[in-house]
């Protein structure tokens, strides 16, 4: 009987969790001006709108560079081009592809040793808007000492105001959100991790 109750304690948690999640998402956009930064990030995905806002992002100044994260390999720089509609010049000058990155975390990863090359300090991070809070939270995993400004895009294809009324939305906001619970867990542990070891050697030794 304990176990039964824990299991709908965990559940009625688990599930107001979600609502709360759909609703940070839905308040995220539309996203403030960013102030200017050093560079511009955005993570790819099945859409190219958020592409042409950071490449928007880049042509007003808001930073020195863009990094594409998890371009496809069969992708060129002239497909991209096209794609974007962006300025020639500023694309051929600052607009760097990333190839290597798989998944969110490869994002983070790809961002990270991007951002450390070329001394980047504060970066404009675009991506959808349902997938920030996860990008976020992995970026800021890979890169503690920076600052990261989000700039979610609105997706087209889900209303998080009414999200429960379609299957399809329901089974991607539902995903993403047992996908941010995971990295969540994963980097609070590994933030105890990375604190121990400093809280043990900041321990005074004991006289004798």
């Amino acid at each position: 009987m304990r176990r039964l109750s824990l299991l709908l304690i965990l559940i009625v948690v688990w599930f107001v969790g979600l609502l709360a999640f759909a609703g940070r998402i839905d308040k995220l956009t539309p996203a403030a001006e960013p102030p200017v930064s050093d560079a511009v990030a955005v993570l790819t995905g099945a859409s190219t709108e958020r592409i042409k806002v950071a490449v928007r992002l880049l042509e007003e100044g808001k930073g020195k560079r863009l990094l594409v994260s998890g371009v496809n390999t069969e992708v060129t720089r002239e497909d991209l081009l096209e794609v974007t509609g962006a300025w020639k010049p500023i694309y051929q000058c600052c607009v760097d592809l990333g190839f290597e990155a798989a998944d969110t975390k490869g994002n983070a990863q790809e961002i990270a040793a991007w951002a450390e090359k070329h001394s980047f300090r504060q970066v404009i991070v675009v991506t959808a808007d349902y997938h920030m809070p996860r990008s976020m939270l992995e970026l800021r995993g890979q890169m503690p000492g920076a600052r990261l400004i989000a700039y979610p895009v609105k997706t087209d294809a889900m209303d998080t105001s009414r999200w429960w009324r379609d299957q399809t939305q329901i089974r991607r906001l539902t995903l993403e959100y047992c996908k941010y619970l995971a990295v969540l867990v994963q980097e609070s542990v590994m933030g105890f991790v990375r604190k121990a070891p400093d809280a043990q050697a900041e321990r005074p030794e004991k006289t004798k």
